[in-house]
């Protein structure tokens, strides 16, 4: 017996000590953080796992599990290294042959993250054993063990969860008891809106303002506040709403409440929900009678997946009457599984039984595919999370997966027997017996260009070192990727380790999948694929490709890799993830629509004014003080490191138009004239005057424009809606805020111009009681614009004024002289994760300095780093979940399948269970001088261009 638990001494620091360091490591774990909130990450901190089973399937999920960051992870096998077991266990190799597969797994796993106690448990599963634990995951389990252990879970109200992949096909089922509390059901930002009326009525009806339409939806729960007239909603509590229109809802009995005057907010109150689920052996049975028990992943496949459900259930009695499952293409092992189904379909009284879906599992189920590991072990892993945190809405409770549509089709031929056996001493012997050794070998041969290096593509990679991709002579895997490896990377992209940190991407990432199969050939790059490196990657290096991957992290670079691929009749396969939701798309030349040009600019524009003068939410004011570090640390610093060193920098300038000219050419003069600091002290005197035109004289202005019983020209109150009344904030050297904005206002300002600051907070208030603010007072010739096309027209006002103005600048500017003609500044590069840059810290004071200004609720640190930082949230499982998909469309590209039917595009939401597994939309056919021509509309203008030529 064996029974190992590890004792991390990583950089000289117990675990005990790393976790007594901090509550939650956001350095590690921020994009995780903002898919799971602090509290669910507090809840798996407490959380031990058992993960049963280390073939591919359970090393995938225990290695997901452990990046998300429970407490403890102990994994248990009793079974031996195998070569058929490298074809999906990624941590297993050659020399392991033999050894015991969890002691063989144990240490790699360790590495993924110091914070989780990794144990190995060699021997057999005992009641004892498994009282340890809150959550118990069983991976290609027998059916005796599943029901003995999960009536043992069920009873001590431990989670219990099967997971199973036979080839192409998968099995995942969820036990929580009889009462499981989710808290929060799909992890969604809580919906929030403006106010333009309430009637008095029963019920009473909401409208709210017509800037954008809300986003609520029947049942939700909301809570009111900042409501003017109608005080009572304030404090009403949680009300239930029914959507009436776009702009519109109904709550409760509002006809005996105060008259409703102006203002308000309406915020959704996420509400807990009691789940209970049915035990396995239950659950087994009247999943056919209960079909809402079994989740759907492909709307083209309702029925298959019943009688996946009962084809299942046979597989565990012929392999408990054989030992084996069936023979990899073993005819009549198929019509034996038939027949056993046949049984199984009597008792369950179904009559809708998918025979061939039947065969081809037995076909295929002797098989162990490193893809269908992905899929599968993503989403198991993320019912883990679910289990350990409460968070997000569980699988309930059966879930079947099948990627039959991978086989070879009907034109390609019949694999025999012979041609899927197992093959003495072959790493690939679990994908040999799906797809056969002559598939195998055209796996090894492919050429393929990888495009991105970090989560996906780790995964992808890892992926691609277990089939073989390029393995072989004459194949080959391009990777490239120009980023450098973060500590906040570590998360998610589990090729790269502590010590990697610093290091490019694509040159460890490379390394690392070498380590699993010795035999890959791969190349690593630095290179942005863009407009600018076509020298490198030229027609001629496409025309060596047999495909292309896209694990891009922005939909402009999506866009030109779509482009290359289209002109040079490539294959693409692209996929992406935004926390718990991810998407797959499979480019087919000539068959399927390409990826197409972008439809939109990403995220939704705010109104200039907005951000100027009227914001209602933090995002504006995050907005704002992000425009705010970019003009005042990095624009302006450039423009005059260009004015110094371009003799033609200011007629370039003054060709941008009047307006722009005069905003930048004023910005220049400004930071080489009057406000060029000397020393530190006149950085925070800089930051002081900088503090009180911000939060004091401009807002005084507005008011003085807009007093706060301004009307509108219809009698309506201007302060009203989404335009929210400001008032001007008085400095405070005792209040945190006020010191925060001066302390990173002062440090970034010295930056630029090279002076060296200080975070002594006493020194820099003792320079605050010399610093001279000058007084202001509100002009009556300042004109405000309340629309972004009044502002526009405002510009066309002031061509002559700006005229004047520019002449003016033109002339000072030539005029100026520098001591040090050799000056240059330093402008900032905005860059989030450094907490030692001031960066975020004049982020976050700039903007909650703006909100207290227009009593909008502040952010934490938290919060306006994913706003302001425009971070991607993202988790291990949704992307391992994704790449797997993907590459189950490698499977069909690299043998060839053109009929349509057979590709699938993905949408999924692991938070949510929602799969859309989906068929490509077909390529448009246009004409062409007479020819018929299958094109994307994204390179149609191309093609008659080029016929034009011709």
């Amino acid at each position: 017996m064996y029974f190992i638990v590890k004792d991390s001494t990583d950089n000289d620091l117990s675990f005990l000590q790393k976790m007594a360091q901090a509550d939650i490591d956001e350095g590690l774990y921020s994009r995780q953080l903002y898919v799971i909130d602090h509290d669910a990450m507090r809840r798996m901190g407490k959380a031990d796992v058992l993960i049963a089973g280390m073939r591919g399937l359970g090393v995938e999920i225990a290695k997901n599990v452990i990046l998300a960051g429970v407490r403890s992870v102990t994994i248990q096998d009793e079974g031996v290294v195998q070569w058929r077991d490298l074809s999906s266990q990624f941590y297993l190799k050659e020399a392991d042959l033999g050894q015991n597969r969890a002691l063989c797994s144990e240490k790699q796993l360790s590495s993924l993250n110091v914070y989780v106690r990794v144990s190995a448990w060699t021997n057999k599963l005992d009641e004892d054993f498994l009282s340890k634990f809150q959550v118990v995951v069983l991976t290609n389990s027998p059916l005796e063990e599943q029901l003995h252990v999960g009536a043992f879970c069920h009873s001590n109200n431990i989670k219990f969860i099967v997971a199973d992949t036979r080839g192409l096909c998968g099995q995942l089922f969820c036990d929580f008891g009889e009462s499981f509390e989710v808290r929060d059901t799909n992890g969604e930002t809580p919906v929030s809106a403006m106010i333009a009326h309430i009637s008095k009525d029963n019920p009473g009806i909401v409208t709210c303002t017509d800037e954008e339409s809300h986003e609520f939806t029947d049942g939700m729960f909301v809570n009111f506040s900042e409501i003017q007239g109608m005080t009572e909603l304030n404090s009403y509590g949680p009300i239930e709403i029914k959507v009436r229109g776009s702009y519109s809802f109904s709550i409760c009995d509002t006809s005996n409440f105060s008259e409703y005057v102006k203002g308000g907010v309406v915020t959704e109150v996420k509400q807990s929900e009691i789940l209970s689920f049915k035990p396995l052996n239950v659950a087994l049975d009247e999943a056919i009678r209960d079909p809402g028990l079994v989740e759907m992943t492909d709307y083209g496949k309702t029925q298959r997946h019943l009688s996946l459900h009962l084809a299942f259930q046979a597989l565990h009695r012929f392999t408990q009457k054989y030992s084996r499952a069936p023979h990899p293409r073993s005819q009549a092992g198929a019509e034996e599984l038939v027949a056993i189904t046949k049984e199984l379909c009597k008792d369950a009284k179904f009559d809708e039984l998918d025979e061939d879906a039947v065969r081809q599992l037995s076909l295929v189920a002797s098989g162990d595919l490193a893809p269908v590991s992905a899929f599968i072990g993503g989403l198991a892993a993320q019912e883990v999370v679910k289990a350990c945190s409460g968070k997000f809405t569980p699988l309930r409770q059966w879930l079947y997966f099948d990627a039959l549509e991978c086989l070879p089709q009907e034109n390609d031929g019949v694999l025999s027997e012979d041609a899927c056996a197992p093959v003495s001493y072959n790493r690939y012997d679990g994908q040999i017996s799906v797809f056969g050794s002559a598939f195998q070998d055209k796996l090894k041969k492919q050429n393929y260009f990888l495009v991105g290096a970090g989560a996906i593509g780790c995964e992808l990679l890892k992926n691609f070192a277990l089939i073989g991709l390029g393995a072989g002579e004459g194949g080959n895997i391009t990777v490239t990727d120009m980023d450098s490896i973060e500590r906040s990377n570590l998360n998610r992209q589990f090729l790269f380790h502590s010590k990697d940190i610093g290091r490019l991407k694509s040159e460890v990432a490379a390394e690392s999948v070498k380590e699993m199969n010795p035999y890959m050939n791969i190349t690593a790059h630095q290179n942005r694929v863009c407009p600018e490196t076509e020298e490198v990657y030229t027609h001629s290096f496409y025309s060596n490709l047999d495909g292309v991957a896209a694990a891009l992290d922005n939909v402009d670079a999506r866009v030109y890799l779509d482009q290359c691929c289209v002109r040079n009749k490539k294959p693409m396969l692209e996929g992406g993830t935004l926390g718990s939701k991810g998407h797959t798309l499979v480019v087919v030349p000539h068959l399927t629509e390409s990826y197409g040009p972008s439809t939109s600019g990403g995220q939704k524009a705010i109104p200039i004014c907005t951000l100027k003068n009227f914001p209602h939410r933090i995002e504006h004011t995050l907005q704002w003080a992000r425009d705010q570090f970019e003009g005042l640390f990095k624009q302006t610093a450039e423009n005059v490191n260009n004015f110094l060193s371009d003799p033609t920098f200011v007629d370039r300038t003054v060709a941008r138009g009047d307006v722009e000219a005069v905003e930048i050419l004023e910005g220049v003069y400004r930071i080489l004239g009057e406000e060029w600091p000397q020393n530190w002290a006149d950085c925070v005197s800089w930051a002081r005057r900088q503090w009180e035109t911000l939060y004091n004289n401009q807002i005084k202005q507005l008011l003085h424009c807009f007093p706060r019983d301004q009307v509108t020209s219809s009698g309506l109150p201007f302060w009203m809606g989404a335009k929210r009344c400001p008032d001007p904030l008085t400095f405070d050297t005792n209040n945190t805020t006020h010191m925060d904005f001066i302390v990173a206002a002062a440090n970034l300002y010295g930056q630029i111009y090279g002076i060296t600051g200080s975070r002594n907070r006493a020194d820099i208030q003792s320079i605050l009681q010399g610093v001279k603010v000058p007084e202001f007072t509100p002009k009556s010739s300042v004109k405000i614009a309340v629309t972004d096309q009044e502002l526009k027209e405002e510009n066309e006002e002031r061509k002559e004024e700006d005229k004047v103005k520019l002449e003016m600048l033109k002339e000072k500017l030539s005029k100026l002289q520098l001591k040090d003609q050799s000056f240059r500044m330093h402008p900032q590069e905005f860059e989030k994760d450094d907490d030692s840059n001031f960066h975020m810290d004049y982020i976050v004071a700039t903007s909650n300095l703006r909100a207290e200004n227009y009593n909008i609720p502040t952010a934490d640190r938290h919060k306006s780093k994913l706003i302001a930082g425009r971070i991607i949230p993202a988790i291990a499982t949704t992307t391992a979940a994704i790449a797997g998909l993907m590459c189950l469309e490698l499977y069909k590209l690299v043998q060839g399948h053109q009929k349509i039917t057979s590709y699938r595009n993905a949408y999924i939401n692991l938070a949510t269970q929602y799969f859309v597994l989906s068929q490509p939309c077909v390529a448009p056919t246009y004409t062409v001088s007479d020819e018929a021509t299958h094109l994307s509309p994204s390179n149609m203008l191309f093609k008659i261009i080029s016929c034009a030529v011709k």
